[in-house]
């Protein structure tokens, strides 16, 4: 019988998002892939740092129940000799990644739908996009963004928008061509009328799944950071209890800057459907652009 995985949570995750390799990628920006490829060769032995989305990873992998129930596959527009030094790195650091695309500058997201991936990060905003367009769950790390917090290693914390990313962006595009006085009529007067799901959605619900069957010690903590206020509040409350899914915090804050709130969250990772906020959070914390919805047409 051919291997499955069927009843995993698949993550598809570039390099550059996993291990640090701007000063390589610097190299390559500045000469060609040749000169990338040769410098990435000469080093093989020495395991790359840990990037922006290598604690989410890490602590996704620790999750079994007993058996392993996340599968993380590296799908990088790496040449396969970089791809080693991928690998080893991996090793290195005790990740059993097992799985890798390596597709030398062309497109890697179409790889996306064999593998049967639930979420994809990656440094590179088109086969983000393109991701997206697919029907993928999907998010352009930030790899300036800070690290994450060692202060909780057996506790996977993530950090979700709502709108246009575990949401619709419905509410949003009124938001956008009436302004906020509508938004929230709009809201209050469908508090009770759960919004459409975003493209996160399936990744919350893949979560809440692990948590559920996971034996280990591994446990899980989200939060909706959102940019929403009463009574707006009450909509994506009510939406997430219809869905049956929990979340762990709720930050409802009326356009306050989310950045220090979620340095006090401290998530291993954090999405966003808007650049801005994405920015002012990257100096905090590990973070990623959802282009997705009208804030990003």
């Amino acid at each position: 019988m051919p291997a499955t995985l069927d009843g995993r949570l698949v993550v598809a995750i570039s390099s550059r998002a996993l291990f640090d390799f701007e000063e390589e990628n610097q190299v390559f920006e500045a000469s060609d892939d040749r000169a990338y490829m040769q410098l990435q060769q000469q080093r093989l032995d020495h395991p790359a740092k840990p990037g922006v989305a290598f604690s989410l990873v890490n602590k996704l992998l620790g999750f079994s129940a007993p058996e392993p129930q996340v599968e993380v596959v590296v799908l990088s527009r790496n040449d396969p000799i970089s791809g080693l030094r991928v690998f080893r790195s991996a090793q290195h650091y005790g990740l059993p990644i097992e799985r890798g695309v390596f597709t030398r500058g062309t497109n890697p997201w179409r790889y996306l739908r064999p593998l049967k991936a639930q979420l994809f990060l990656s440094a590179n905003e088109a086969d983000v996009r393109s991701a997206l367009a697919a029907g993928v769950a999907a998010a352009r790390v930030f790899p300036e963004s800070a690290r994450a917090s060692s202060a909780h290693p057996f506790e996977l914390r993530i950090a979700f928008d709502g709108d246009a990313v575990l949401f619709s962006d419905e509410a949003e595009q009124v938001y956008q061509r009436d302004g906020l006085d509508a938004f929230r009529d709009h809201e209050s007067a469908r508090a009770r009328t759960p919004l459409p799901p975003g493209p996160f959605k399936p990744v919350l619900e893949a979560l809440q799944r692990l948590q559920q069957q996971t034996q280990g010690q591994m446990k899980l903590r989200t939060a909706l950071v959102t940019a929403r206020s009463a009574p707006a509040h009450e909509r994506a409350i009510r939406t997430l209890m219809d869905w049956h899914i929990e979340v762990d915090e709720a930050m409802f804050l009326g356009g306050l800057a989310k950045g220090e709130f979620l340095r006090e969250f401290e998530p291993d990772f954090f999405f966003d459907d808007q650049a801005g906020h994405v920015m002012g959070a990257a100096p905090h914390v590990p973070s990623g652009h959802v282009a997705a919805g009208v804030t990003n047409a």
